[in-house]
């Protein structure tokens, strides 16, 4: 990835997937995610103080996410039980399949079951749902938004299945929304003009960095373009803004770009259609230029992966 700014994966992850390492930004959001689970466990009741080996089973077939979440929940408060794991993070995994291997007290194992499952099942289901939307338009970037359920781990299931993870925070990006313009309103000046204003007046250091400003139709489309050309010649530091065209129809959304290209500054934009598309529509925007697509359906009301455990007991 990284093609487009949209892609913030390396702010999650350093390295290869399989032999690379969390960002202190990732382990930290994991830490809270994993602490919540565990507290609301309420200590996971009793069990039988013998060895045991579990089995992870895969229910139906996907795409598989969740193994560097579990390592640092084994890592943070089971320590004593040992996984073998027999996938990889990001691979297709089939019906039947055992997709780990886990010894250590029953007890414990016990404990750990619905945790464990909870995040490998949700997670496995994003990144398996992602998947299919990339597969459905893959000359268009799919991406997530900011409403996820679990936060940064919603955003790295997303990049396992193959879309760009978008800002992962409120100040990994600038986004400049209509309640932005609005709260930037002066008195008695136009809407649009405050727009072309609130654009003139971004911070000349930020310009290199990721920028997506929102707009509702035509005319917001072109000052916002119009107005930002105008900021990058004075500045000479070119850079491209993102449009993101927020429930826009396929119609006007042409509209826009083949005025872009009209008055030279298309080049100057990434477009990015979002609201109110789901996977069965992906199809028609297949005839539009546009270079991203984002959608918080990529991540929620998606339905895990169905995964159980099955447990032995441990011969001597």
């Amino acid at each position: 990835m990284g093609d487009i700014p949209h892609d913030r994966s390396h702010l999650l992850w350093e390295g290869g997937i399989e032999n690379g390492t969390a960002t202190l930004l990732f382990k930290k959001s994991m830490d809270g995610w994993i602490n919540a689970m565990v507290s609301d466990e309420q200590g996971g009741g009793e069990g039988p103080e013998i060895i045991s080996k579990g089995y992870v089973v895969c229910k139906e077939g996907g795409i598989f996410c969740g193994k560097p979440i579990v390592n640092r929940l084994i890592k943070l408060y089971f320590s004593e039980c040992r996984v073998i794991w027999n996938v990889t993070e990001g691979s297709e995994i089939r019906k039947g399949q055992i997709i780990l291997e886990i010894i250590g007290i029953s007890k414990e194992i016990l404990k750990i079951e619905r945790i464990l499952l909870n995040i490998l099942g949700n997670m496995s289901g994003i990144s398996t749902n992602t998947r299919k939307w990339v597969e459905r338009l893959p000359n268009v970037k799919i991406a997530a938004t900011r409403k996820t359920d679990w936060g940064l781990m919603d955003k790295w299931a997303v990049n396992v299945g193959g879309g760009y993870t978008h800002r992962l925070n409120r100040g990994d990006a600038l986004m400049i929304k209509e309640n932005d313009f609005a709260a930037s309103k002066k008195k008695g000046e136009l809407y649009i003009d405050t727009i072309g204003r609130v654009i003139n007046e971004i911070d000349d250091l930020k310009i290199h960095d990721f920028i997506v400003v929102e707009v509702q139709n035509l005319n917001e489309a072109m000052i916002v373009a119009e107005s930002w050309v105008k900021k990058i010649n004075i500045s000479k530091k070119i850079s491209k803004i993102v449009l993101l065209l927020d429930n826009i129809s396929i119609d006007t959304v042409k509209q826009i770009s083949k005025a872009l290209v009209k008055e030279n500054l298309r080049k100057y934009c990434i477009l990015e259609a979002s609201g109110g598309i789901n996977i069965d529509s992906l199809e028609y925007w297949a005839d539009t230029d546009i270079e991203v697509i984002s959608s918080s359906k990529l991540n929620r009301g998606v339905p895990p992966l169905d995964l159980s455990m099955l447990l032995d007991r441990e011969s001597a």
